[in-house]
């Protein structure tokens, strides 16, 4: 192989590859290296030099020391007729291994700094262990606790997935991806709201249930422009795209306020609040409510309550009206007079704290209490 045809040959699997010159050309030096040292007789150490212009090489060889140091410097380059037969054999055998391994640390470099993106990908298989999805160039696993429940994807279907790590292996770039993430939601509405994308409007927090719902809480950079507006769209069209791609996921979208009490009355929308009351750490707020706002307020199985909770980042104790005026008056109907009821932040079910420091599950008081909670104007979610 003449010093032209290589040079042809490496500046095609360039292109092909899509790696660059300087990268093969030190794959080539490599594995000349690598080459030289299964020559008879030769040097322990050798270093290969080449001139990129016209692909001249001479391989400087040493010997080692008992120190480990390289001594003995002389010019070992083979003849011509050996060179040439040296970088074909380099070429067939070790430059098509090298070149795998320089197009795996590229497609690592690239989708390395990619966590936190959003890509599309086509469902390439889907069972009850892991998805794969096919971005083109490479794949993508999606596991089964990153997989929104019942929402199965057939083979062949598109869909957006959230990077949420990227993993170096043999076989290249692991990417793992998610669609129960709360940066899916984020990514999306960058997507469909250029005002999101540009910086005027930022989503300050996202706590979320996947498959069911999701609360995002909106702010304005710019005084001139409505946060909730921007992400609504006209006829409800930017949030109508981001519902649709999550498969009829609810979604709130709540403006953000510095004032914490303001944000807890607004982060439990849609219910209306009479008054929220933080305790002196701002861990915790007692929420009341009016009576016919209770069930509204603590939503389906405590999901809204809990969701508010993530999202302003307190522990919510909701309370009626009329059952915060009758323990203002010591007045407690179910008897269980010293205690109150707490969202517990794990599990999201609510559960009544004693004073004497016992905790009882929402199943046990009903059966302990000759009426249920939901009765008494308690939060039971």
């Amino acid at each position: 192989m003449s010093n032209l045809d290589m040079k042809e040959a490496i500046k095609l699997l360039a292109a092909e590859k899509n790696i660059s010159e300087d990268t093969l050309l030190q794959v080539l030096v490599d594995a000349l290296a690598t080459a030289y040292k299964k020559r008879p007789g030769a040097a322990e150490e050798v270093e290969v030099m080449l001139n990129p212009d016209t692909l001249e090489m001479s391989f400087i060889a040493y010997d080692i020391d008992e120190d480990g140091n390289w001594v003995n410097e002389r010019d070992d380059t083979p003849s011509k007729n050996e060179l040439g037969r040296i970088a074909a054999q380099t070429f067939r055998q070790v430059m098509g291994q090298r070149i795998r391994e320089a197009e795996r640390d590229r497609k690592f470099e690239e989708y390395a700094n990619r966590e936190g993106d959003i890509v599309t990908g086509i469902v390439q298989q889907n069972d009850h262990r892991y998805a794969l999805l096919d971005l083109g160039k490479v794949e993508a696993l999606m596991p089964q606790s990153e997989q929104v429940p019942y929402e199965r994807a057939n083979p062949g279907t598109r869909v957006k997935a959230y990077i949420v790590e990227v993993r170096r292996s043999e076989r290249g770039p692991q990417i793992v991806v998610s669609r129960t993430h709360p940066g899916l939601v984020k990514r999306l509405f960058e997507l469909e709201v250029p005002e999101i994308a540009d910086g005027v409007v930022e989503i300050k927090a996202c706590s979320r249930e996947p498959g069911h719902r999701t609360k995002i809480a909106v702010h304005s950079n710019d005084s001139n422009v409505d946060p909730v507006g921007a992400c609504v769209g006209a006829r409800g069209g930017r949030v109508r795209m981001v519902v649709n791609e999550l498969n009829q996921e609810k979604i709130d979208i709540i403006p953000f306020s510095e004032d914490l009490a303001d944000f807890i009355a607004k982060a439990l929308s849609p219910a209306k609040v009479t008054e929220v009351r933080l305790s002196e750490d701002r861990t915790q707020a007692d929420v009341i409510v009016p009576d016919f706002q209770l069930s509204l307020a603590i939503g389906k199985e405590g999901q809204n309550a809990r969701l508010a909770s993530r999202l302003a980042g307190v522990r919510i104790d909701i309370k009626s009206e009329t059952q915060y005026q009758n323990e203002l008056n010591g007045i407690f109907e179910d008897g269980f007079a010293d205690g109150e009821w707490k969202v517990n932040p794990e599990t999201g079910e609510q559960e009544w704290h004693a004073a004497d420091g016992s905790v009882m599950s929402l199943q046990e008081y009903e059966r302990m209490s000759s009426q249920p909670a939901a009765d008494s104007g308690e939060a039971n979610a």
